[in-house]
């Protein structure tokens, strides 16, 4: 847990909540907190510690987008959540949109830009989203409104390239896939954007699990995430999330992107899911450290 990425302290969160979790499961755990800096000997630290499996708990860059899952698997230790490929594409928001639509699903036009081309013009025609093409929960989000005079003025820790996609209007729906199983759907109520705050701070937003919405809405919503999950060839737990305007029907209903290691905080929506399935938050871990072992 921990990290050097933007979400660094959404993985501590996660870590400790998922150590107790662990250990009320029954399991001996060692806690392996990771800096704020790159290049930390990890291969020698799991090397003493001798795992017999591994709970990432690391979110955003390095820990969830392929390359501590790359030493994980170079090392030989079996590890919880998706793998090397998986995590790379779903990271990487450009490429998993583009296996979203080879799978059919229904996602919003975007382009990769030049961050102080975006500074100086509207590149597309608002409304429109600017955001980092490869970070997490909401880092770095900006939201150009229909009939704005001025472009965004991105702050300067934004890279270089940016993505740009139309703004999807309407409801906040998401839905986490166990294995391949949907558990459900729930709405996210906030005032104004879902963003960093809105996620991870107490009362930041209100979850409505099941969802208000229409059958049609909640079925389209599990089956999309499936596919999803399927088409990045996702394992274990992910979640996808949605936005639905409900003026337009099924019509409405758009895929934004699949987080391959959601949030394990005491606010976080998966472990609500599970909690609505059936899956008390011990065993949801038990579920995913075991199913991690039976992959190896």
């Amino acid at each position: 847990m921990g990290g050097p990425s933007a979400e660094r302290e959404v993985s501590l969160s996660s870590g400790r909540e998922c150590a107790k979790a662990l250990r009320s499961a029954g399991y001996d755990v060692v806690e392996i907190e990771l800096g704020d800096r790159r290049g930390e000997d990890i291969v020698s630290r799991l090397r003493s510690v001798a795992p017999d499996v591994v709970f990432n708990a690391l979110h955003g860059r390095w820990g969830e987008d392929g390359c501590v899952q790359g030493i994980l698997e170079w090392m030989g230790l079996p590890y919880t959540h998706s793998g090397v490929l998986a995590s790379a594409m779903a990271m990487d928001k450009t490429v998993a949109k583009q296996a979203f639509r080879e799978a059919g699903l229904p996602v919003v036009e975007s382009l990769i830009a030049d961050a102080d081309e975006v500074r100086r013009r509207h590149v597309m025609a608002a409304p429109y989203v600017v955001k980092p093409n490869d970070e997490g929960s909401s880092v770095g989000v900006y939201i150009v409104h229909d009939g704005a005079n001025q472009p965004p003025q991105l702050s300067d820790a934004m890279p270089p390239r940016v993505m740009v996609e139309t703004y999807a209007p309407g409801r906040e729906l998401t839905t986490a896939v166990l294995g391949d199983r949907p558990l459900g759907v729930t709405e996210i109520i906030v005032d104004g954007w879902y963003d960093y705050d809105a996620k991870y701070k107490a009362g930041g937003s209100r979850h409505v699990i099941p969802a208000e919405v229409p059958q049609e809405i909640t079925e389209a919503c599990l089956a999309y995430a499936v596919r999803a999950h399927q088409a990045l060839g996702c394992r274990g737990l992910s979640r996808t999330d949605f936005r639905w305007d409900e003026t337009r029907g099924l019509d409405g209903l758009i895929l934004l992107e699949v987080n391959t290691q959601p949030g394990m905080t005491p606010t976080s929506l998966a472990p609500e899911q599970a909690q609505h399935a059936g899956l008390d938050f011990p065993q949801l871990m038990r579920w995913m450290v075991e199913d991690a072992l039976c992959r190896s």
